[in-house]
């Protein structure tokens, strides 16, 4: 591959003939990923024997692959001295505990305080990858979801890492506190999800743009009115527990957008002790407990794991005392 001040040239070989010309870009430039090298084709960026190509154009030994990465666009953020729980860090990645109430990403209305504005003070480098105005972010958190998340420090680790949660090799488990005692100890939802067909601010397993979803869960603790879920997703639909979760009848406490009217009234009934402090809830008792996934330079197995925050903790202990009986599973 010969290059040029923000230019790179290479020819086909036969190796990498028959490869998607977004993916062999990729694998040619150093810290471009897949979904950048995509934008940078259809802007007409990269070009194969100078024509303009879509991404998914396959190549054939002996083009020339041509192209301009441009600089960086200037983040619409700024570096913000917040604390944050690291759980784990070297050179290639970092694992932080997200608390409940932090959104991960800058947006009208959130254009500070995130997630993303604490990692930019944290590490400096992180501006410039790929061109990304969310840099390092290889998968998200809902704002009053709490847990583990991991962001990559480079370009190749971001790529390795996003390649593990496309192809779904990264293990995601979650504890969710939710409204009554299913009636097995375990199971498994299958059912698509998509965005719902009135209000497109939710999504539903019931909808015209179906998409799969797969989430096993199992009882870890039951209570008068309500249980501690695993869970194990191994999709990663926008909101998928918490709509499963609904799907099955128990959704999760505090859900302020798929919590049945009702399951406050029906908690009450059986547990009136806990019907004020499961109404102060100020949030969905979801947290990304564990996350199991491959070191982008290693290759080893790495699980981190985040402690029960706060808040939710509070509530499984208010629970507890009010079951003169339950079951647990430690494991």
């Amino acid at each position: 591959m010969s290059s040029q001040p923000n230019g790179f040239r290479f020819t086909v070989a036969a190796a990498c003939a028959g490869s998607r010309l977004d993916a062999a870009v990729a694998a040619e430039i150093e810290c471009c990923s897949r979904s950048f090298a995509a934008t940078l084709i259809r802007r007409g960026l990269i070009t194969v024997n100078g024509s303009g190509k879509k991404p998914g154009y396959v190549l054939r030994e002996g083009e020339t692959v041509c192209g301009t990465i441009p600089p960086p666009e200037a983040p619409d953020f700024r570096p913000e001295e917040i604390p944050l729980h690291i759980l784990y860090e070297d050179a290639e990645l970092v694992v932080i505990d997200k608390p409940p109430g932090m959104v991960v990403h800058p947006a009208p209305g959130h254009s500070g305080g995130t997630l993303v504005n604490a990692l930019a003070y944290h590490c400096p480098d992180l501006a410039g990858i790929s061109g990304s105005l969310r840099p390092g972010i290889v998968h998200r958190l809902d704002k009053d979801t709490s847990g583990v998340l991991v962001a990559a420090k480079n370009g190749i680790s971001m790529q390795h890492l996003a390649a593990q949660f496309k192809s779904r090799q990264v293990r995601k488990r979650y504890l969710a506190l939710v409204y009554g005692v299913p009636e097995s100890d375990a199971g498994t939802i299958d059912l698509p999800i998509g965005r719902h067909p009135v209000d497109r601010k939710k999504m539903s397993v019931t909808t015209r743009t179906p998409r799969s979803a797969l989430t096993h869960w199992k009882v870890r603790e039951s209570f008068v009115g309500a249980s501690l879920l695993e869970v194990d997703i191994r999709t990663g639909r926008t909101h998928q527990i918490r709509v499963h979760c609904h799907a099955m009848g128990h959704p999760v406490i505090g859900d302020p957008v798929y919590c049945r009217r009702g399951e406050k009234k029906r908690l009450a009934s059986v547990a009136p002790c806990m019907a004020q402090s499961v109404g102060d809830a100020a949030r969905q008792m979801l947290h990304a407990w564990k996350l199991t996934f491959l070191h982008p330079k290693t290759g080893k197995t790495l699980t981190v794991e985040a402690p029960v925050p706060a808040d939710m903790s509070a509530l499984i202990a208010e629970f507890r005392r009010w079951t003169p009986t339950r079951e647990f599973d430690n494991r």
